[in-house]
């Protein structure tokens, strides 16, 4: 197990949930339709139990920068992306469903660029990202795992914690494996920095990885 020091004290709600069970598969589909795609909450479903998150400030603060903070490491490092958001990811074969709070397709890029995603066709996303304040029902780590989602990061308003998927399941690694560059510290610091000026925290963060970039660049020569 890796150890991960908060770097803050607990934080408030961040979410409310409610929880249905013994939903079948068609009820499921049935309710993501009633709901339409214009809403707050968000829904995950695995195999009969139903999760509907409404996310309050302290889970969108989160979200919105670690959202913002892969973004700027996406483009210093020269990568590409596309970005799912909480796209609903339905697997009718496993009976699982989820709209997570961010994922990403970055390695896997050029195979769905430009296209709308099928996933009975296409990998699932290389990074999904999940802020988890409050206590879930749902097995996030077994439900992402058997989509074949390669790296999941989770954060609960204090400690971030990455998995890489291995043999089908997660192994939880202290760097993550699509941005080695990055030490957890930097994380906690920014989100901290972004509470008091996000634009600030935005500025000095994008120069640190530009700094980590060259110097690296220099040690390869």
């Amino acid at each position: 197990m890796i150890s991960v020091v908060p770097i803050a004290p607990p934080l408030t709600l961040g979410e409310k949930r409610v929880v249905f069970r013994d939903i079948s598969w068609e009820g499921y589909q049935q309710l993501l339709k009633i709901f339409g795609d214009r809403r707050a909450a968000r829904l995950i479903f695995d195999r009969g139990t139903l999760e509907i998150t409404m996310p309050l400030e302290q889970h969108e603060f989160s979200r919105c920068l670690i959202e913002l903070l892969i973004r700027i490491l996406v483009v210093e490092l020269g990568l590409k992306i596309k970005t799912m958001g909480s796209t609903t990811l339905d697997r009718s074969d496993l009976e699982r469903g989820a709209e997570p709070d961010n994922a990403y397709y970055i390695q896997n890029q050029p195979l769905v660029a430009g296209r709308t995603v099928d996933l009975a066709t296409d990998p699932a996303p290389d990074l999904v990202v999940e802020v988890d304040i409050t206590h879930t029902d749902i097995n996030k780590l077994a439900l992402y795992a058997s989509m074949g989602v390669p790296e999941f990061w989770r954060y609960n308003g204090r400690e971030w914690r990455i998995y890489q998927l291995e043999n089908s399941d997660y192994l939880e690694v202290s760097v993550s494996p699509t941005f080695p560059i990055l030490p957890k510290e930097k994380l906690y610091e920014f989100l901290a920095a972004a509470q008091l000026d996000e634009v600030e925290a935005e500025v000095n963060f994008r120069n640190w990885v530009r700094e980590m970039t060259k110097s690296n660049q220099l040690n390869n020569q």
